[in-house]
């Protein structure tokens, strides 16, 4: 065994310790297999589907998180202009759609180069980076969905900061 080959040799699955979390958070979770976990969260506008899968060729740790929400084929377009917008924002991830279901989802990777092994930190910080983006922009996306509202204004009933205190 080379000096490559030792420094890459992994000492667990990382899914191991997405579901160690899981199971710490009482998360409900289903593993079909040694590199899937998928998790059901509830979140404060709707309950997200969360898989997280283990891609060995490229060593990560891959973080897919959808929400209920079927998007019509007649609002696709609006909704695409919605995810630009959004993902212009987002320092981690990114939203996607999946024409062939209809389903918005939130996807980002962990990356594991060279046999690291994942924390149960940088797997909480993970979901949790998923799930602020789902629950900020979840409205947005119900309002370009359901309300027929464009990109813009969908993003700007959506998305407010408040300052202050009343």
């Amino acid at each position: 065994m080379n000096l490559a080959e030792w420094e890459s040799t992994r000492q667990s699955n990382p899914v191991d310790v997405i579901e160690l979390v899981a199971a710490t958070r009482d998360w409900s979770f289903e593993r079909p297999c040694d590199d899937e976990i998928a998790v059901s969260v509830r979140g404060l506008w709707t309950d997200y589907s969360v898989s997280f899968s283990w891609m060995e060729t490229v060593e990560a740790l891959h973080l897919g998180c959808a929400f209920s929400m079927k998007v019509p084929q007649r609002r696709e377009g609006e909704v695409l202009k919605l995810l630009a917008k959004i993902n212009e924002n987002l320092l981690v991830g990114h939203f996607d759609l999946w024409p062939s279901e209809g389903a918005v989802m939130f996807r980002h990777a962990l990356l594991l180069s060279g046999g690291a092994e994942p924390t149960s930190q940088q797997a909480e910080r993970l979901l949790a980076s998923a799930l602020e983006s789902c629950e900020r922009y979840y409205q947005a996306f119900q309002f370009v969905v359901w309300a027929d509202k464009d990109a813009d204004s969908a993003l700007a009933c959506a998305v407010f900061d408040t300052v202050g205190n009343a």
